[in-house]
């Protein structure tokens, strides 16, 4: 799974940058700022909340950072969209389109 900026702080995009700074402090604090917690070293996840917040706090950064999210949805959308445009030029299949051998078989047991 890929995680956005948005989702490392628990923010909505568009969030206000008086929310973004309550979200970036409750988050840390959520984590204890990177301390091991039950043998799991979470200074990984500490930084990317770090990152996170450094680019979704800078108005340009986060100008950029909120254009290249579209870009990337934009480009799922077209694929998916091309992915269901092949499935539906297939021929459909139906429950009566058995296959020859399975329908003799078939035919053999029911007599």
């Amino acid at each position: 799974m890929i995680y956005t900026h948005y989702d490392y702080l628990d923010l909505a995009p568009g969030a206000s940058v008086a929310r973004i700074e309550a979200a970036y402090a409750q988050v840390l604090q959520r984590f204890h700022f990177g301390r091991t917690e039950a043998g799991q070293d979470l200074s990984g996840l500490v930084r990317m909340i770090h990152a996170a917040y450094r680019v979704l706090s800078d108005p340009d950064a986060r100008r950029a950072y909120d254009d290249e999210l579209a870009r990337e949805a934009a480009l799922a959308d077209e694929e998916l969209k091309s992915d269901l445009d092949a499935l539906a030029s297939r021929p459909s299949r139906h429950a009566q389109d058995v296959p020859a051998p399975l329908r003799l078989v078939v035919n053999q047991l029911a007599a």
